[in-house]
């Protein structure tokens, strides 16, 4: 793979390591409908490239990551939806069925991160919430600077963490940790992490 940018993410390949970095940090590199087809795109074209020895998630600005856009929930064509609102409109079963694929298509975004056959770093610093933790957290390992700070945010604005943090985050801290930070929303620091 060569050198290229996409509308979230930049892709340099320096020395056999495959640079890749969030660049919207204007939105503190917020999740947007493109992030959602790119990352995997990205990595499974560096995973089958043969010529990366090892991938680093990085990110721009301030801010790793301040997680999900809200639009991508809040707009049925997102994520490879119809677009057309009729099919669902008044039919829960519709729409819980829309829901539920979207949801497998935003997981299967994270599960390329652990499928690539080199390892994949993060490099964090300032925030990772809510979708970021769900990203870092399919990582093989996780830097981050003095000043990162973590939340799974989604029980703030009433929502699941349903993209990857809840199956993942047990497998590198103890499960009641999981709990606790997930039913209070709370910060932690890059030293208590």
């Amino acid at each position: 793979m060569t050198n290229k940018t996409h509308e979230c993410f930049r892709v340099e390949v320096i020395d056999k390591v495959g640079m890749v970095t969030m660049i919207r940090p204007e939105r503190s590199n917020s999740m947007i409908p493109s992030f959602w087809t790119e990352l995997p795109t990205i990595v499974d074209e560096l995973s089958n490239g043969g010529n990366v020895r090892a991938v680093v998630l990085a990110a721009e600005g301030r801010n790793f990551c301040s997680g999900m856009d809200l639009e991508v929930f809040g707009n049925s064509e997102t994520i490879g939806g119809s677009g057309d609102g009729a099919k669902t409109k008044g039919y829960r079963s519709r729409r819980n069925e829309h829901f539920r694929s979207t949801a497998l298509k935003l997981q299967d975004t994270f599960t390329a991160l652990e499928r690539a056959r080199m390892p994949v770093l993060s490099a964090i610093q300032g925030a990772c919430v809510g979708g970021g933790i769900d990203m870092v957290s399919a990582t093989d390992m996780r830097y981050t600077t003095e000043n990162a700070w973590f939340s799974i945010h989604e029980i703030n604005i009433g929502m699941t963490a349903d993209v990857g943090t809840l199956q993942r985050m047990p497998k590198l801290v103890p499960e009641g940790i999981v709990r606790e930070l997930a039913y209070t929303g709370r910060r932690w620091s890059a030293q208590e992490a």
